[in-house]
């Protein structure tokens, strides 16, 4: 499994945090990205002309190049001509609408209406080639309580060289701006950011783990595009190319939205991501993906199955069997189900009590979904994983492709694979637990080898064991991971937490024999009982004195 690298390292936390702050006073912390991510995203885009640009015109005066001309006006034509940016990905943006004047007139005291006009310009620029980004760029600036002087200091402190792609190319520096942005604003947002961010880490172990190489990759939770983006990111690291996936997603929130549409511009990538409710208002009702990469907001009550036609596609049942008002998780999982392709694969993000619920329109979901084989892997994770809630919360990955006839995984329909992270990660701060390195290698690596076509033995195997436990090859590993055939799930009622399955680790035998052990213990047990005593008659005397 690859580490994800950055092509450049360039340290600009402390500046964009000192960004974020000349908003404070006048704009709640929660609204900052409704503020600096606009700017970042019309930087972006503006940047890439300009570099195009100065290609062409580079170009034009290169008597080796085929674009060679000391015609003026044909130069003029050439660098006008909107093809030769739109085949790289960029457009022509009108000079008021680009970085550089926004820049030169930021002292300017009506420069809030220059920046909310140059929103509208490159609104109406972009929705010229790509109508699905219409209104990404919202008016906000003159009806805001920013004074001139606040909007200059963003403007002049996002304007420095290091947060500059043209200054830094292939450093993917204003994706990254994007994405530290998006973290620090759900650690300052708290539980109302939970509708558009999934820390990173999570999101790398879903992604390594089902491997989106290529094909529909769907997403109809999507926030703020986070699942999509460490796909890129996957795809890149393993030489793979952005041209061999195609991107939907479903949001319900507007405002989060436009960050998804911004945060997928960014990368130059094809997408189509709608608004709608994606329980009640299933925006692709045809869409079948190769991948789910999904965190849907856990443990939603009061929302409305009633209001489901009775022969809606997606449901395994009845209405009444197969739902409740109480929750909707398991509708969730039968919408991921209904949307995956003859072999594809999801891998959903889920509070750890759908794993056990005996609620009937959730338990008879789990039951159906065990019985005919849709269940691939359940992996528990540790806690304060999550900055937006502290809601326990495990991963489901379901899977269509278990038959073991596409030549690159074995037949494994009568199992389930339990993994228990549990106890793993770090605490980077008070408050917030990560996955190391070696946490998404290790769980990666065990999935990958019980999944892939290996000889799969297991610990009771004890020769095999043996003989393999060097090897790429899956053997159960006592708490930790444990391959359960579906008659022992069905003997557990259909519970899925891997605590049942896993067991506990072994303990290392030391060696000493257990009699001697025992001599030790009640040498130190009698030892600490005389310094108890002498401690208790010491307080005693000392009680006397007054």
């Amino acid at each position: 499994m690859p580490k994800n690298q950055t092509k450049a390292d360039i340290n600009f936390e402390q500046e964009l945090w000192k960004a974020a702050n000349e908003l404070r006073g006048a704009v709640a912390e929660n609204q900052y990205k409704d503020y600096i991510l606009p700017l970042i995203f019309l930087k972006h885009i503006s940047e890439k002309y300009e570099v195009r640009k100065e290609e062409l015109f580079q170009a034009l005066n290169d008597k080796g190049s085929d674009y060679y001309t000391n015609d003026t006006e044909e130069q003029n034509y050439v660098l006008e001509d909107p093809d030769e940016y739109l085949s790289k990905n960029t457009y022509i943006i009108p000079k008021e609408a680009t970085w550089q004047y926004l820049q030169d007139n930021a002292e300017q005291d009506n420069i809030k209406v220059l920046v909310d006009n140059a929103f509208d310009l490159l609104d109406d620029t972009l929705a010229e080639f790509r109508p699905e980004l219409k209104g990404i760029l919202p008016r906000i600036f003159v009806k805001s309580q920013l004074t001139p002087k606040q909007v200059a200091g963003l403007i002049n402190l996002l304007a420095k060289p290091k947060l500059s792609e043209k200054e830094n190319p292939g450093s993917d520096i204003l994706g990254r701006v994007y994405e530290y942005y998006i973290g620090k604003f759900a650690i300052a947002e708290g539980s109302g950011a939970g509708q558009f961010f999934t820390p990173s880490s999570i999101v790398r172990l879903l992604v390594e783990m089902i491997e989106p190489y290529q094909g529909k990759i769907f997403d109809n939770a999507c926030g703020s595009g986070g699942m999509f983006i460490q796909s890129l990111k996957f795809l890149q690291a393993h030489g793979g190319d952005k041209k061999n996936i195609s991107i939907y997603g479903q949001e319900r929130y507007d405002g989060t939205l436009r960050l998804c549409k911004m945060n997928l511009a960014l990368r130059d990538l094809s997408f189509d991501v709608r608004l709608g409710d994606s329980l009640l208002q299933d925006k692709f009702p045809d869409l079948e993906a190769d991948f789910i990469i999904v965190n849907p907001p856990f443990n939603v009550s009061q929302w409305h199955p009633e209001d489901l036609p009775e022969n809606d596609p997606r449901l395994f049942g009845t209405k009444e069997e197969f739902t409740t008002d109480g929750n909707a998780n398991y509708m969730w999982m039968q919408t991921f189900w209904n949307h995956l392709s003859d072999t594809g694969t999801a891998a959903v993000v889920m509070a750890n009590g759908a794993m056990t619920s005996n609620t009937k329109g959730e338990k008879n979901v789990r039951q159906h979904m065990v019985d005919h084989g849709m269940v691939d892997c359940i992996v528990r994770l540790p806690d304060k994983l999550f900055l937006t809630t502290g809601i326990p919360a495990c991963i489901f990955i379901l899977s269509k492709n278990r038959d073991g006839k596409d030549g690159k995984h074995r037949k494994r329909d009568n199992e389930v694979l339990f993994i228990d992270l549990s106890k793993h990660g770090r605490m980077e701060s008070r408050k917030l637990r990560v996955f190391d390195e070696a946490d998404l290698q290790k769980a990666t690596d065990t999935y990958h080898a019980w999944r892939n076509i290996k000889d799969s033995v297991t610990s009771s195997d004890s020769a095999k064991a043996e003989l393999y436990r060097e090897a790429d090859t899956y053997i159960d590993q006592p708490g930790f991971s444990y391959s359960a055939n579906l008659e022992e799930i069905a003997k557990q009622d259909y519970k899925l937490t891997p605590g049942i399955y896993v067991g506990t680790e072994a303990v290392e035998d030391d060696g000493i024999p257990f009699e001697h052990k025992m001599e030790t213990l009640k040498a130190q047990l009698q030892t600490q009982f005389k310094t108890g005593n002498a401690l208790q008659k010491q307080i005693l005397d000392n009680f006397e004195k007054f």
